[in-house]
């Protein structure tokens, strides 16, 4: 999320990648090209062909691509899929990937990318713990959906008795936690692209004379969209930092990947209210950029759990932690 320690040079080969290949992109082209430069498994071991980097640098990575338009399961495919293999013990290649945890029925609902990718890891329930298994996709029913913004969110059905490696709940539980954080980071990323285009075209456009950021109100509007998107960055920053100092294991990280989540979740509305209401008729229209990134914000903010979901959660961990424990929870 946050680019202090990420390197230079990476950023800028990032970004340099996503602008050549432009909003327009072929997917499987783009996707060669990450994977050549090491970007696809950017966090993966160098021992299974990964570049060894960390969170912090595939935040960087997902917030690129988002700020150029760039839709396509780099999260999904490093973060969570290949993440899981290899914590499994199963390892796999570059072929794209998403991960799915199957209901007690063998049924997987909204599925990111399960119609778009080669292969799919699956996580079934066997008593108190799971079974990892890396599947191709023709084992595999696929019913196709999408989301607001098209982005693939499938059914997947698979009741043929899937057998894989033994995992403890506590790794699907991480799984959870990881999956959450990924759409925290890609709505902030959205947030931020909402607000600066509201800058530019309120310093761009004129009116009585004067360029509307002139105008108290629009400066308010926009004091307001830069609060709250720099609250759902902060409070994603933090759990993430948390994320990572703790390898994942902090006492305290599901209630600061929930309180990341609602604050990401609470900003969207703003955000994107105001956005479009200092953009006028041309914020509404599909040419403009606009709304890449406020559509975008509305259906992430939903996957992964909703924001009331995320809501009652830190209701239940703020009551449940009581009046002797709920501020070291939230300062740590």
């Amino acid at each position: 999320m946050s680019v202090v320690d990420v390197d230079p040079a990476l950023l800028d080969m990032m970004e340099a990648v996503f602008a050549q290949h432009g909003r327009d992109h072929d997917p499987t082209d783009l996707w060669n090209r990450l994977d050549g430069l090491g970007l696809v498994r950017l966090t993966g071991p160098e021992a299974a062909g990964g570049s060894d980097a960390g969170w912090p640098e595939a935040a960087a990575l997902l917030s690129t691509a988002v700020r150029h338009g760039v839709r396509i399961p780099l999260a999904e495919h490093d973060l969570l899929a290949c993440w899981l293999l290899d914590a499994a013990g199963i390892g796999g290649d570059a072929a794209p990937r998403t991960v799915c945890v199957l209901d007690r029925d063998g049924v997987a609902r909204a599925v990111p990318w399960a119609s778009h990718v080669r292969r799919i890891v699956v996580v079934t329930a066997r008593g108190d713990d799971y079974t990892v298994a890396d599947r191709d996709i023709a084992e595999v029913s696929i019913t196709s959906g999408a989301n607001m913004i098209g982005e693939p969110r499938d059914t997947v059905t698979a009741t043929d008795g899937v057998t894989g490696a033994e995992v403890p709940a506590a790794l699907v539980e991480q799984l959870r936690l990881k999956s959450a954080l990924v759409r925290a980071i890609q709505v902030c990323a959205a947030l931020d692209g909402a607000l600066a285009s509201s800058i530019e075209h309120t310093r761009s456009r004129e009116q009585f004379g004067r360029p509307l950021t002139k105008f108290q109100a629009v400066q308010h509007l926009l004091a307001d969209m830069a609060a709250k998107a720099a609250l759902a960055r902060t409070a994603t920053e933090a759990a993430l930092a948390t994320a990572v100092e703790s390898d994942w294991s902090a006492t305290q990280l599901e209630f600061l990947v929930a309180v990341a989540r609602s604050c990401a979740g609470h900003a969207a509305s703003v955000v994107v209210r105001h956005a479009h209401q200092l953009h006028g008729a041309i914020g509404t229209t599909k040419e403009h950029r606009l709304h890449e990134f406020t559509r975008a914000a509305l259906a992430w903010r939903s996957e992964f759990g909703t924001v009331r979901d995320f809501d009652e959660q830190l209701t239940r961990l703020a009551i449940g932690a009581g009046p002797g424990k709920l501020w070291p929870t939230i300062c740590p």
